[in-house]
């Protein structure tokens, strides 16, 4: 059952509180938008389209391309709204379906980060057994488990917060609607949503780092002890750099919103951070792979070459 408080729907106070700005802030974030959609539907075009990419590792970059799209869209195009308009308010269920998207997709990509990581320690140091481990049919299946749990991950946090009571100020100081935002509006007992984001969210966020850390860390070491080829391993390392750099840049941020405490959070710094990881990564993620992977690159101008 739905909250049943005099709250119908909130106010989104945006990502800057300078009226000044606003507009500036709209075409900057509206290019973002438009260069993460080309950018990350021109690696999801051509990992499709190119018979030389239907390999694992280009199949989660799919994934990932596909993610870092829906990702952006749950959050900027309404900031974009509120950028020109001066009724930032959002309803009720609409800002729980944000809340529900937002989760869904973040803690969707943390876990395909780490299957990615996982599918690099396969062919570095099993590379005679990766197409054996990593075939289409398991492949197929641990996407579709990191997209499923993400998704029920998400559902319980939006089952959670739909039945907290909002009796006070409807006003998140936010450009989305998050769980921490929301929690600071809610009156009552937050006890147990609380317990939710710490455990359930901190366990789907660093259970998937360790074990992108622990995949590098054996990487590393097969590369120091059995690797005799310097071609070898400057190539086994350039494959990997591009993954760990996405992995920087999605987790950085997010440890600072979510795994700090509350008392040490300020929401301008949060705003700040917020935009790095829903805004920044997305559209520089398919900068890293095309500037460092030779494949993506050559399919991707072979692709501009036949549309020219």
């Amino acid at each position: 059952m739905l909250n049943q408080t005099s709250v119908t729907e909130f106010l989104l106070l945006g990502a800057t509180d300078i009226q000044e700005l606003q507009p500036l802030l709209f075409v900057v974030f509206l290019t973002i938008y438009f260069v993460n959609v080309a950018g990350n539907g021109a690696i999801l075009k051509i990992v499709i389209s190119d018979p030389r990419l239907h390999s694992p590792m280009y199949f989660f970059l799919g994934n990932l391309s596909c993610l870092d799209i829906c990702y952006s869209t749950v959050t900027l195009p309404k900031m974009l709204e509120n950028f020109l308009s001066t009724h930032k308010a959002i309803s009720f269920v609409g800002c729980l379906s944000q809340l529900h998207f937002f989760h869904f997709l973040g803690s969707t990509e943390a876990m395909l980060l780490a299957v990615m990581a996982l599918d690099r320690f396969v062919a570095v140091c099993k590379p005679l057994h990766y197409t054996v481990i990593m075939n289409h049919q398991r492949c197929t299946q641990m996407a579709s488990t990191v997209w499923v749990i993400g998704f029920f991950h998400a559902l319980l946090h939006s089952i959670m917060t739909s039945h907290l009571n909002f009796c006070g100020s409807n006003q998140i100081h936010h450009f989305f609607c998050d769980i921490k935002p929301l929690l600071e509006l809610a009156c009552g007992n937050i006890e147990l949503n609380q317990w939710l984001l710490n455990t359930v969210t901190g366990t789907i966020a660093m259970g998937p780092f360790f074990l992108i850390l622990l995949s590098y860390f054996y990487i590393l070491i097969y590369l120091v002890f059995k690797t005799l080829s310097c071609s070898m391993l400057h190539r086994a390392l350039s494959t990997c750099a591009s993954h760990f750099m996405v992995v920087i840049l999605f987790y950085v941020p997010g440890v600072f919103i979510y795994i700090r405490p509350t008392s040490d959070s300020s929401m301008e710094q949060d705003r700040v951070i917020a935009i790095m990881y829903t805004v920044v990564t997305p559209v520089l993620n398919p900068l890293i792979y095309t500037l460092r992977n030779k494949e993506i690159k050559r399919a991707l101008i072979k692709m501009i070459r036949r549309k020219l």
